[in-house]
């Protein structure tokens, strides 16, 4: 008789609501907006993992800005495992203190590691893949990645160099992780096809992954240790808002999965899984552009998509408007962002829309916090 694998999701949260600012705030960051549809994509990402564990094992890891939001749209996810972080200390401190929390009650779990604001396409074979994974994560101590086939020289992206297929050719080993790479670089890695994005999800159970904090991060594992302890205790808060600050501020990428990597893919246990699924990390406003006229989801015949109370296009090409209670007019312009919000208004060109972060900045540190 088969014994049935406990699955875990961990969904990442935090974020500070900085790139698709001004629909997006400090409270209100990209993962509980409704870019895509009508359901945030923090609701989207639980909905999808339903048919793999039952709702009450799904844990939340955010921020205090966005945790009482988040519990909003996620009333069916216990409270307790909504959990708030006293301090941004990146994926690793996040991740880590999962594996810890949930080693105690099932150290042989499988933990999902997945990111809240991500866009996936052909949800059976997203979760056909996340089976396969499941089931190599739960056979030893094996760390698997999901891996994204490279469709441009992308430098936001970290990258997995892959070597052999495994024996039953579900999975390549991991030879190798890169953090995002200049413009060269990703052209080398897109030209060599045996490197994969990384997808930022990843499946481990709670023992590989809280053992791989224990080795890599000497200093930060104790801490963790010790809030997962006092977890469900009168204690807890206080120990938490104590501890927390001190790990390491460090991605889970650059604490475990590269220097696991160093050691030679047949001794480091580490797999990518290729994606068979569409898969878009919405990063900015123009690639939340280029994913709504891709998949057709919106766009005139001049390439512009306008999400407005009706528009109208003269002369102009390729633009993105964001203007839910006003008509807008665009007359005799090009490849810009516009985006109306009660109290902000931003107009950028496309190929800037990165830098929409910068303006955020400039507005905290010129006493504008409210429009932050």
């Amino acid at each position: 008789m088969t014994t049935k694998i406990d699955f875990r999701p961990v969904i990442l949260a935090g974020g500070s609501g900085t790139r698709f600012w001004p629909r997006s705030r400090r409270a209100r960051a990209k993962q509980v907006l409704a870019l895509d549809g009508e359901r945030s994509m923090i609701q989207q990402t639980v909905e999808r993992l339903k048919p793999l564990a039952p709702i009450e094992k799904t844990w939340v890891i955010t921020n205090e800005f966005l945790s009482h939001e988040i519990a909003d749209q996620l009333r069916v996810v216990p409270r307790q495992q909504i959990v708030e972080e006293p301090m941004a200390r990146n994926t690793a401190p996040a991740c880590g203190l999962a594996a810890f929390l949930i080693e105690r009650e099932n150290p042989e779990a499988v933990l999902g590691v997945f990111p809240s604001d991500h866009v996936i396409g052909d949800e059976p074979r997203f979760l056909k893949a996340l089976q396969k994974g499941i089931a190599l994560a739960a056979a030893g101590e094996n760390i698997v990645v999901l891996g994204i086939e490279p469709t441009r020289a992308e430098t936001g992206y970290g990258y997995i160099e892959t070597g052999d297929l495994t024996a039953d050719g579900n999975a390549l080993h991991v030879r190798r992780f890169t953090e995002k790479p200049n413009q060269n670089r990703a052209e080398e890695f897109v030209a060599a096809g045996n490197y994969y994005w990384n997808s930022g999800m990843f499946l481990w159970t709670a023992r590989t992954l809280a053992n791989a904090v224990r080795e890599h991060l000497p200093e930060t594992a104790p801490l963790l240790e010790s809030i997962a302890a006092a977890y469900g205790t009168p204690q807890f808060e206080e120990v938490f808002h104590k501890l927390y600050p001190k790990c390491e501020n460090i991605s889970v990428d650059y604490a475990v999965l590269e220097p696991r990597s160093a050691k030679g893919e047949h001794s480091s246990h580490l797999y990518c899984l290729p994606a068979e699924f569409s898969w878009n990390d919405l990063g900015s406003w123009a690639s939340l552009y280029e994913y709504q006229t891709d998949t057709r989801l919106r766009g005139d015949s001049d390439g512009n998509v306008a999400e407005t109370d009706g528009h109208i296009a003269l002369d102009a090409t390729n633009n993105y408007a964001y203007s839910p209670r006003k008509f807008v007019a665009l007359v005799g312009v090009e490849n810009l962002v516009i985006v109306d919000t009660e109290d902000a208004l931003l107009i950028a060109h496309r190929d800037h829309s990165q830098d929409v972060g910068k303006i955020v900045k400039e507005l905290s540190s010129s006493g504008r916090g409210e429009l932050v």
